[in-house]
């Protein structure tokens, strides 16, 4: 306890704001027209994923594990982009920089677990893809409903509690430093540098998350492809091989969509300028959920053919109520 109290004999006033301030870009002029391009980024993933979701919902033949995984990403990704983005830009293009102290934690809190859910959701599929190349055989005993549904809970309850853990360690700090939040959100390592008590915790959570939130999912995909490809090399033909690595292409673009611009802040952290991270946490929040339904629809053939068939009834059923009109 003395970790968490350490304050306590320095003979500090415990100090909780009743608001922060959200400031942003620092000293970039026109801004508001990049927040405008988020809206727009919003506006398509909010279609595309609501598509996805209806598509799987409809088709009867999209109820296998695998498709699980993808409806929960595009929840996910419907989620998190509508935490964030209505908020960006009521904050920014309608002037409202001032957020009360406990939405600004509960902002904190949707951000954070939905941007972890998107890192569990590739592993989710990453391990689906996994088990369908190396054990083909053993596919339907491995992953199924129950071993899928499972393994999506377990990693949203992860999600939860590991931010709920961030959030109740924010409320123990007194915030006298500042009000002044440089970012575009309620960023938790933002937070806690303007605290005046200790803040220890709140530092090892910073570093602790992020390896298992982020780099531990990464490095279990990479190693998953690796030895999917070490697989196929030993096993199967080329045609064959190519024909099995393409069943993934649709996830392996998902995966660099997702990591890449987090991958840079992470690695670069405290080098990177403020204005730079704005713009890769930002575009990590709402392009991997813009991207997402529109890879899925271009490159996976069974979701090709769903929208098809979809398509096919529409049309049959307009053709008849004008038949039946006449």
């Amino acid at each position: 306890m003395e970790l968490f109290n350490s304050a306590l004999g320095r003979n500090i006033t415990f100090v909780r704001p009743a608001y922060f301030i959200i400031n942003g870009f620092i000293d970039l002029p026109n801004m508001n027209y990049y927040y405008i391009f988020l809206f727009f980024l919003y506006i398509i993933s909010v279609l595309g994923n609501t598509a996805v979701m209806v598509i799987i919902y409809l088709d009867h033949n999209l109820r296998t594990p695998k498709y699980v995984a993808v409806f929960n990403l595009a929840f996910v990704d419907l989620l998190g982009s509508t935490a964030l983005v209505p908020k960006v830009i009521d904050i920014f293009l309608f002037n409202h920089k001032l957020i009360p102290y406990n939405d600004c934690l509960t902002f904190f809190f949707f951000c954070y677990t939905c941007l972890a859910m998107q890192s569990f959701n590739l592993v989710a599929l990453s391990y689906d893809r996994l088990v369908a190349i190396i054990f083909p055989l053993h596919y339907q005993v491995k992953v199924t409903y129950r071993s899928m549904f499972s393994l999506i809970a377990s990693f949203w309850i992860v999600a939860i509690i590991a931010n709920l853990i961030a959030v109740g360690l924010l409320t123990r700090l007194s915030i006298c430093k500042s009000l002044v939040i440089n970012s575009y959100f309620c960023d938790h390592g933002q937070i806690y540098r303007l605290a005046c008590n200790d803040h220890f915790p709140n530092y090892v959570i910073g570093l602790f998350y992020p390896v298992v939130i982020f780099w531990l999912p990464l490095v279990f995909i990479l190693l998953s492809y690796l030895y999917i490809i070490y697989t196929l090399v030993k096993v199967a033909t080329f045609q064959q091989g190519i024909k099995a690595f393409k069943t993934c292409i649709a996830h392996l673009s998902l995966v660099v969509v997702y990591f890449t611009p987090l991958l840079i802040t992470l690695t670069l952290m405290e080098k990177i300028h403020p204005n730079n991270r704005i713009i890769n946490l930002s575009l990590t929040s709402v392009l991997p959920p813009m991207l997402n339904p529109i890879i899925y629809v271009l490159q996976t053939q069974e979701i090709k053919v769903s929208v098809k068939k979809l398509f096919k009834i529409l049309f049959k059923s307009k053709i008849f109520k004008i038949s039946a009109t006449m």
